[in-house]
């Protein structure tokens, strides 16, 4: 089996040459092309991409005028060679071993599987990236998601998309090119309503490099937990425990802040979670043996309410939204009636 290998960017001039090269030592019979669908970089990505494919015909930079990744990769499947029966999504912003599409059809023809999911290990490189990976990679950061936290290969519901099989990918609709976050566990929904099994492949290793600012982290978490309250409402999915917990936290933290105002009493619910970061930011210094890790406790906060209030915020606009529909329709229904009664006074 050939796959056509598909790459989302913006602004990945740091990593895409490098990914690029490392893609390009797989054979054409593994990798048939390289699709960049880059989102209107103005770092030199699109330069090195059209570079790179100047010595190499397998590589083609695809336009994203949508600038999201769902968007991306959709265009790039639908100008990808149908000779290609597999899909690879790669994201820029990680490295991969040099045998990673070999591997992935290989797993996806040992397994069965309609989609090959692999488990994501975060790495960083400066101080705070090393505290974020350290929250990242912890089960208090990820609440022991299975491509985050499991040593197993298994069958999944979702996980960190990374193969499929083309005529199911097509046949699902592709990703909701609408979700800026959560667009993979949106799909993944829709491919299990059609029968689609997803294999979580935990000996295939990919390294996530995080966020280098609070801010940044807050930005992508607060994505993730209003993508999360689509999904969920568009598909009708109950939360797992580990996906209520951000949003318990944050709430628990504002009834703490805001009604410690009046009754001092509640401030000790955000002092007992800042008291409980501390403590498990500590034992990650002890284990690492390094005072870096202790920054992984604002990182940890950052996620956790950024999440929380992401999620909040969606579920408040969904509930908005059916009020006013069920409002319209009650009107809707009472209008004749009105006006039969206003003929009636007129009478």
């Amino acid at each position: 089996m050939t796959a056509s290998v598909i790459i989302p960017t913006l602004n990945e001039i740091a990593h895409i040459e490098a990914l690029l090269d490392t893609l390009l030592r797989e054979p054409p019979s593994v990798v048939g092309e390289i699709l960049v669908a880059d989102g209107g970089s103005r770092d030199g990505t699109r330069e090195a991409v059209i570079a790179v494919a100047a010595r190499a015909p397998r590589v083609r930079l695809i336009d994203n005028p949508e600038r999201i990744q769902a968007a991306g990769v959709n265009r790039a499947v639908a100008a990808a060679d149908r000779r290609f029966a597999i899909i690879v999504r790669i994201d820029a912003h990680a490295s991969y071993p040099p045998d990673y599409v070999t591997r992935l059809i290989a797993s996806l023809a040992d397994s069965g599987a309609d989609s090959v999911v692999v488990r994501l290990t975060t790495r960083g490189d400066s101080g705070f990236q090393r505290a974020v990976a350290i929250a990242q990679n912890s089960r208090i950061g990820t609440g022991g998601s299975a491509h985050r936290m499991g040593n197993a290969s298994a069958w999944v519901d979702h996980g960190h998309h990374a193969a499929f099989r083309r005529a199911l990918f097509e046949r699902a609709g592709g990703y909701d090119t609408s979700f800026e976050a959560n667009e993979d566990a949106e799909l993944d929904a829709r491919l299990r309503a059609l029968g689609g099994r997803i294999w979580l492949d935990a000996t295939i290793p990919v390294i996530y490099y995080p966020r280098g600012t609070l801010r940044g982290l807050a930005r992508q978490y607060f994505r993730y937990g209003s993508g999360r309250a689509r999904t969920s409402h568009k598909h009708g999915e109950r939360l797992r425990l580990r996906q209520m917990l951000p949003p318990a936290i944050t709430l628990a933290i504002g009834v703490g802040l805001i009604g410690g105002i009046v009754l001092p009493v509640l401030f000790v619910i955000p002092l007992l979670y800042a008291l409980a970061l501390l403590a498990a930011s500590s034992v990650f210094a002890l284990k690492d043996r390094s005072l870096t890790a202790l920054m992984a406790a604002p990182a940890l906060a950052t996620m956790h309410i950024a999440w929380g209030a992401g999620f909040l915020k969606r579920r408040a606009l969904q509930i908005g939204k059916r009020r006013a529909m069920i409002d319209t329709e009650i009107e809707t229904v009472r209008g004749p009636e009105r006006g039969h009664e206003r003929g009636g006074e007129a009478l």
